[in-house]
């Protein structure tokens, strides 16, 4: 299954995704708020876990390709985080895109996609995102796709006195909903 928006494809992975996802991955720039880079291993496994996820539910963190090049760009999609939060059980919407791709509104209009995608054909309730409280562009997507600014918390998975423990939550209901 594909979507498309304008300049966009949200799709399933393919083998050739994945060395330009270990690229970015392992990219300290795009990694910034992250507690650190990831090697090829790491992010083979995160793509086999991912197409599960999408083999399973139908919906996922999708591959990102941009239209005009064809180009694999990162994921945008849907994911239910794999440890206890303080507001779990829930949904994450989430995003990575590459360097070059940054700055030309693509997380956002893909992001919004994944809403779409998420509230119309599988009937979710509500979708969060969080950050590392230092992720203002993250921040701002966030904003940009129509979420709510929420509360802060400590990032369970990060240890006391990590820079990025602090993290900021967002939310978005189903627009019918209520």
């Amino acid at each position: 299954m594909e979507y498309h928006t304008e300049r966009l494809i949200l799709r399933r992975w393919k083998q050739s995704d994945r060395e330009p996802f270990a690229a970015l991955n392992a990219n300290p720039e795009v990694m910034r708020y992250f507690p650190s880079t990831r090697t090829r291993e790491e992010s083979d496994k995160m793509v086999n876990a991912v197409e599960q996820i999408i083999a399973e539910k139908g919906w996922g963190l999708w591959a990102v390709e941009e239209k005009s090049s064809g180009e694999f760009i990162g994921f945008v999609g849907l994911n239910i985080p794999g440890y206890e939060l303080p507001f779990s059980p829930v949904i994450e919407i989430g995003w990575r895109l590459d360097k070059p791709f940054w700055g030309k509104g693509y997380a956002p209009e893909a992001a919004i996609k994944a809403l779409e995608i998420g509230f119309e054909q599988f009937g979710m309730k509500e979708i969060v995102a969080f950050t590392a409280l230092e992720n203002l562009p993250s921040q701002r997507v966030m904003e940009k796709i129509g979420m709510t600014r929420c509360e802060e918390f400590d990032h369970p998975m990060l240890a006391e006195h990590h820079p990025l423990r602090r993290h900021i939550l967002y939310r978005i209901s189903h627009p019918k909903a209520g």
